[in-house]
């Protein structure tokens, strides 16, 4: 665990085996263009396709796996109240349709569940190897700064989802990622 800039940055946490798997996963799953839930898609700002990856049995080992890496970044670099993980989001950048993400936040409630406590702290998890695609930065602004997340596969990067970030064009290739919200009670 590292704090470069505004990510917190955990190297390791997933075998080379684990994350085929959860590339084997993604892929299986049925992947839908992202959109807002009133309708109006991301059009404009985002060019993705994405499938929920839900808690189950085939599942139960990811989830432990990044729970346990939530609370040691959280402790140690944002100490934010937490109660949950939202449901992950697999995302694939490429192909066809290209891809991208302009500036935008994570903070607040998931319009699919009004029930759950706001996005607090965002994660992306790279599923793809740096040499698989060009372009397609992870890129958080938490200043004055932009850092750009590490590419190696296999690397968790973890930032307060009231930071604004982007994912820049994608030029060639394809990248995967699997994104993760931790929720807890309102900022005060």
């Amino acid at each position: 665990m590292a704090l470069s800039g505004a990510l917190a940055v955990w190297r390791g946490l997933f075998s080379t085996a684990e994350l085929d798997a959860l590339v084997r996963l993604g892929d299986s799953l049925a992947l839908e263009k992202a959109e807002l839930s009133n309708g109006r898609g991301y059009e404009n700002i985002r060019s993705t396709k994405v499938a929920w990856v839900p808690r189950g049995p085939d599942t139960e080992n990811v989830y432990a796996k990044v729970e346990q890496a939530v609370l040691e970044l959280n402790a140690r670099y944002f100490r934010f109240d937490l109660s949950a993980l939202a449901a992950m989001q697999y995302a694939l950048y490429g192909g066809p349709e290209g891809g991208h993400f302009e500036w935008h936040k994570d903070y607040g409630r998931d319009p699919h569940d009004p029930s759950q406590e706001p996005r607090k702290l965002t994660l992306s998890l790279q599923l793809s190897d740096s040499a698989d695609y060009k372009g397609c930065d992870l890129q958080v602004r938490g200043g004055n700064l932009i850092d750009t997340a590490p590419r190696e596969r296999g690397t968790l990067v973890a930032f307060p989802a009231n930071m604004l970030h982007q994912v820049t064009p994608i030029e060639s290739g394809i990248r995967r990622s699997l994104v993760i919200w931790a929720v807890g009670p309102d900022f005060r």
